[in-house]
């Protein structure tokens, strides 16, 4: 498909021309650094028949809502929940009738989006290690994307630099990863964020600094014992 290859390249040479002097130079990292989010206490799935529930948080990576979304319910919930679901973090955009890819608070918001995408595509099994990164990223999403910001939280969550550059770059598969996230959204009919759905069913809705349509409720217990009683099912 030519003109969808041809739209994603100039899509992806506007990104770079907003952010090119921050991603220059990305260095190896020789150490790895602990996690931000305390680790959940190992439990084995090998011998559980139980099936992992779906949870899933629909973002904007520039988005004050977010940002409280993540820190006051997703990140704490996980914390108690990572062995018992299957976590999916998905972002919300639009797609032209070009095939380009629009994000509400501009191209940066793109590339925030990608950066964080990149991390679960480098650390699939670990959301202590992709979440942490999306969380300590957005906690600060004025600053994105930041080349102090970025390093910061890789640093931290022991994510190599070039490994994200690689991803991000033209032949890397960072737009490929951010046009996938945001068709699902789509598919969802998620258009909020954040959005969190549990069982493929909206949970919350935290949107304009408030929480709303949390039937079930918007504090972290209430997730969790949903979580917990889906999981004994």
């Amino acid at each position: 498909m030519p003109n969808q290859r041809l739209s994603s390249c100039k899509f992806l040479m506007a990104l770079l021309s907003v952010v090119l002097p921050v991603y220059l130079i990305f260095s190896l990292l020789s150490r790895a650094f602990p996690a931000g989010l305390p680790k959940p206490t190992s439990v084995s799935m090998t011998a559980s028949n139980r099936s992992l529930v779906p949870l899933e948080a629909h973002i904007m990576s520039k988005c004050p809502d977010a940002r409280d979304c993540l820190r006051n319910l997703v990140v704490p919930a996980m914390e108690q929940v990572v062995n018992k679901v299957n976590f999916t973090l998905s972002f919300i955009g639009s797609v032209d009738e070009d095939n380009s890819i629009q994000c509400m608070h501009g191209p940066s918001e793109c590339l925030g989006d990608m950066l964080s995408l990149c991390a679960i595509d480098l650390h699939p099994d670990d959301p202590v290690i992709y979440l942490g990164f999306s969380n300590c990223l957005i906690s600060s999403y004025t600053q994105i994307p930041s080349r102090d910001l970025v390093e910061s939280c890789a640093l931290e969550h022991g994510i190599a630099f070039e490994h994200l550059n690689g991803c991000i770059s033209e032949e890397g598969k960072g737009l490929d990863l951010l046009m996938a996230s945001v068709e699902r959204s789509q598919a969802a009919g998620v258009k909020r964020s954040c959005t969190v759905r549990m069982n493929n069913k909206t949970w919350c809705v935290r949107d304009g600094g408030e929480w709303k349509d949390c039937p079930g409720g918007s504090d972290v217990k209430s997730l969790v014992e949903e979580v917990d009683r889906l999981y004994q099912m």
